[in-house]
């Protein structure tokens, strides 16, 4: 009876821990330059494909900002609930690492190419825009909130 207890209680740790080898989740992103909480961003994972969504901005004075330089049909949409990281998947090759879709700077309106990487056992996600190749970019790391 120990033994199989102490197997259950493995097989959920196991459990929890691959639930957090995913991007999946509530995010804290951080400013590159003054490293101060920039917003939270919730990914959510559907039929294999991941998206997020900024759900709050920190700076309560940009609380009503709209998207005024983008391209796309996002172009003056409210920053708060637009999409900005989307058709994301699994590396078939690479597991744990997510790519193949982008990532948009609502501050600039440039659409990035996106690699995400769950790290430190789930708890930050090293989050790469890039043009072209993946080393002509820039990484951030985004804390999980939940």
């Amino acid at each position: 009876m120990k033994t199989a207890l102490i197997a259950l209680s493995l097989v959920a740790a196991c459990g929890t821990a691959l639930a957090q080898s995913t991007p999946a989740g509530l995010w804290k992103t951080i400013d590159d330059e003054t490293k101060q909480e920039k917003s939270l961003v919730r990914i959510t994972e559907a039929g294999g494909v991941y998206s997020g969504k900024i759900e709050k901005l920190s700076d309560p004075t940009k609380a009503n900002a709209v998207c005024e330089k983008c391209t796309d049909e996002r172009k003056d949409k409210p920053v708060v609930g637009m999409v900005i990281l989307r058709n994301i998947r699994e590396d078939k090759d690479d597991k744990g690492v997510f790519e193949g879709g982008d990532i948009l700077d609502p501050n600039n309106g440039k659409v990035y190419k996106a690699k995400l990487k769950p790290i430190d056992g789930g708890k930050k996600l090293e989050m790469r825009g890039y043009i072209g190749a993946p080393m002509f970019g820039r990484t951030q790391t985004w804390i999980r909130v939940e």
